[in-house]
């Protein structure tokens, strides 16, 4: 390949480059994103990163969140996974978000040269791709995990194209590299819908071999790409057993309870998944971003602002009013900020559908249905309800509204195809004007519509909207002035949908003016592509400037003091004991920081383990006592009086270990949670009993001399020394996790097995008189899994130098 051939490439990433630095322009002084997320994954994975800097080794296991949980999907290291390797030099080579806004535009690129698309319209819609709102969103809130994922779909999808056009090898090779970065994403939510995208795309192209009896192209391309497939998983062969592995214990798994409404689901709770549904007429963020009026702000120019000032309320106070008010009408609790494609790639997508004449226009629109339904969740309960229900994994996964990220690529790839036609056969007015006219007058319809009479399908009103007038209520304490301000807000709500109706009707019509030019040969075709470019910019940039914009980026210095260590942390840091701390002035199951310093019985994760989930639900959202105390909870810290923390020690913490006089048997899982809730868990232990047969010793004989202690600590190792002159079952404060597979026991070096204890804890006999007993994790898909990372990452090496040495033959 002449090199002249690849200056437009180089080119296109240069514009992809300026772009991602002129948006994240903070980025060149240094200032860098303070993501939710990321900051919380920070402190879960404190404890494992000081392991790793002390020994060079990965814990896989951190006590740190939820009393205990493995990490894998918190902190660790895949050493002989080559996509591992590759994807965090490209994750490190720039500073997030531009090496993120670099991935999402060359993977929208790629996917449209192999489609044919001119590479300067490419460039287009690879822009357009990028700058959706929902990326933006999701990548503010630190799910850099989930853009990740987004960013490498389309790279995976023109690897299996290029399959099903005969070029075997090459698209074997780049779908095995490019599904190998999808999976070191980490985001199995996003390549589940990636991979129906691709089973509806190849279940169409297949049988339409099938029928011009290509059977044999078709049986090359399922080899070819069932290869490639398994090649990518093997190469992370220890990530994806971890996962499954931990998958079956955690809040994806199957509960053993039956108290509760949903508790025997085999995955999560249908409440839970659904929690996140996104509105069946919310979905027109998707062509006007304040349709919703998701995370928008007003100012002084607004009605609230001017019913506040009338009343002689100070001009400072009445703004800094607005700026705060909750201002989302749709169909969620809250919203971060619209589904935003834009308007003309809205436009342009219904265009494309009127003009491009491919098989491909059918499978993209037809999955997209899907997707949009998928968002809609309980929404469209008939359909997600039966899919929760009956289709394979579904139920595994919340918050599907996400899927709208690859619903913007359709909607991309349909409008670029489109303006392909339209290009390529040099289509004139005459030509187009049916569809553009039709088009038009679909979308720019809708836009008028709302302009016009924004209520005909909206009342702007939540089932928020009391508790907000009551608090309005309490602060001006003028209950007719609280509803005039109520009444100011829901006019603002409209003013802004009908202000952006405005908006995305006048960048239809700039965008309709254009093709009208371009048909009519009254401008060139770099012109034209120049201009609608530049449309795309002005549409898109702006609105995601609302929700994520130079404000979230924050210096070094100030980045560095997102963990301050306060007087209460430096007071319970003193104890040099290991022991766990709950806290009771936040959000204890939703954020991670008291892990950054204590051993937490709280914490911030989407994949707890089930079982802790369910104690969470039935004994600490009670304030058990005596559950408070098994779990070794020496510190509880609570508001003080001046509005600061302080710190409540709890003398009766049962330590890290020690003996029980008397077993409860518990028939199942239901009658093991309801001892809990009046069990004397310092003399009584209640037992499932499925481990009757695995305990030496039923008739437990008193010893009121008997000491067990724990002597050193390491998040994978614990040990421990116990003194009886008889024989003793022994309860740990440690979570029970695939007892005797991953965490194994040892008394004087010799393997025991221990049982699950008060539902989450670890039990075992201890024979009489002194005694060493060692907790190891060491879990099976760590130690074997290195070795099939390294066999699968060297055919993956091989697959590709063959296939470049076969092209370039």
């Amino acid at each position: 390949m002449k090199l002249k051939s690849l200056l437009p490439h180089f080119i296109a990433v240069l514009i992809f480059l300026a772009i991602s630095f002129f948006y994240a322009s903070p980025v060149l002084n240094g200032k860098r994103l303070a993501l939710h997320d990321t900051v919380q994954a920070q402190a879960a994975a404190q404890e494992l990163n000081q392991y790793h800097e002390q020994t060079g080794e990965w814990a896989w296991w951190t006590n740190r969140m939820f009393a205990g949980m493995p990490s894998y999907f918190i902190a660790g290291d895949y050493p002989y996974s080559l996509p591992t390797k590759i994807g965090r030099f490209l994750d490190n080579a720039l500073p997030v978000p531009v090496n993120l806004f670099l991935l999402l535009m060359l993977g929208c690129y790629v996917l449209l040269q192999i489609l044919r698309v001119d590479k300067w319209l490419s460039v287009l819609g690879a822009i357009a791709f990028c700058f959706g709102t929902y990326n933006l969103i999701f990548l503010k809130a630190g799910h850099l995990s989930k853009v990740l994922a987004v960013g490498y779909a389309p790279l995976v999808f023109a690897g299996v194209i290029l399959c099903f056009r005969g070029k075997y090898l090459l698209g074997a090779a780049l779908t095995a590299l490019f599904m190998s970065l999808e999976l070191y994403a980490n985001h199995l939510q996003i390549t589940y819908f990636l991979f129906m995208l691709l089973g509806v795309y190849g279940l169409v192209e297949g049988i339409n071999l099938l029928k011009n009896g290509k059977t044999i192209e078709f049986a090359k391309i399922i080899g070819v790409l069932a290869f490639a497939m398994i090649l990518a998983a093997g190469t992370h062969s220890m990530r994806l057993w971890n996962n499954y592995t931990y998958s079956k214990e955690s809040t994806r798994g199957k509960s053993e309870l039956t108290i509760g409404a949903e508790k025997t689901t085999d995955g999560l709770g249908r409440d839970y998944a659904f929690a996140w549904s996104h509105g069946v007429i919310e979905s027109f963020t998707l062509l006007i971003p304040s349709f919703s009026g998701a995370g928008a702000k007003m100012d002084t120019k607004s009605a609230t602002y001017k019913t506040l000032t009338n009343k002689g309320i100070d001009a400072s106070t009445a703004e800094g009013f607005v700026q705060q008010l909750p201002l989302y009408f749709g169909a969620m609790d809250f919203a971060a900020g619209p589904a935003y494609s834009g308007a003309i790639i809205c436009f342009l997508f219904v265009l494309g559908m009127f003009l491009f004449k491919n098989r491909l226009k059918w499978i993209l629109f037809g999955i997209g249905v899907l997707y949009l339904f998928f968002a809609w969740g309980s929404n469209f309960e008939s359909f997600n309800y039966l899919m929760f229900e009956h289709f394979p994994y579904f139920n595994k996964f919340r918050d599907n509204k996400m899927v709208l990220n690859i619903l913007h690529l359709i909607f991309v790839v349909i409008g670029i195809l489109g303006l392909k036609q339209i290009i390529e056969e040099k289509t004139t007015f005459t030509e187009i004007k049916k569809p553009l006219l039709y088009s038009f007058g679909l979308v720019a319809g809708f836009c008028l519509i709302f302009a016009l009479m924004p209520s005909i399908l909206v009342d702007f009103k939540t089932k928020n909207d009391v508790q907000l007038l009551d608090a309005i209520n309490q602060q001006v304490g003028d209950k007719d002035f609280a509803q005039q301000i109520m009444n100011a807000i829901i006019t603002d709500r409209q003013s802004l949908l009908q202000s952006d109706a405005w908006r995305s009707l006048i960048f239809i019509v700039l965008s309709v003016i254009v093709i009208w030019l371009f048909t009519n040969q009254k401008i060139k075709q770099p012109i034209f592509i120049g201009i609608l470019g530049v449309l795309i910019l002005f549409d898109l940039l702006p609105i995601n400037k609302r929700y994520f914009n130079n404000e979230d980026f924050l210096s070094k210095s100030a980045l560095a003091e997102t963990f301050v260590e306060t007087q209460t942390d430096t007071q319970i840091l003193q104890d040099k004991d290991n022991y766990r701390v709950f806290n009771l002035t936040t959000s204890p199951f939703n954020d991670a920081r008291d892990s950054y310093f204590h051993q937490s019985l709280g914490g911030y994760h989407g994949a707890k383990l089930k079982r802790y989930q369910e104690l969470i639900e039935n004994q600490l959202s009670k304030n058990n006592l005596g559950v408070l105390n098994m779990l070794n909870t020496r510190y509880v810290i609570t508001p003080s009086q001046d509005g600061q923390t302080q710190v409540q020690q709890n003398p009766a913490a049962l330590g890290n270990a020690w003996f029980v006089s008397k077993i409860e048997w518990a028939k199942n899982a239901d009658a093991e949670m309801k001892a809990l809730d009046k069990l004397d868990t310092k003399n009584v232990a209640v037992i499932d009993q499925r481990f009757e047969t695995d305990l030496k010793e039923k008739n437990l004989l008193a010893d009121t001399t008997a000491r067990i202690k724990e002597t050193s600590y390491k998040p994978n190792e614990l040990t421990y020394e116990s003194n009886s002159k008889t024989e003793q079952l022994a309860v740990f404060s440690e979570i029970y996790y695939r007892g005797n597979e991953d965490w194994k026991a040892y008394i004087d070096g010799k393997e025991t097995p221990h049982v699950r204890a008060n539902y989450v804890l670890r039990a075992m006999v201890v024979p009489a008189g002194k005694h060493q007993i060692v907790f190891k994790f060491a879990p099976k898909s760590v130690k074997k899994g290195k070795m099939y990372d390294l066999i699968a990452s060297i055919g993956l090496v091989l697959l590709l130098g063959f296939a470049i040495w076969k092209e370039r033959k």
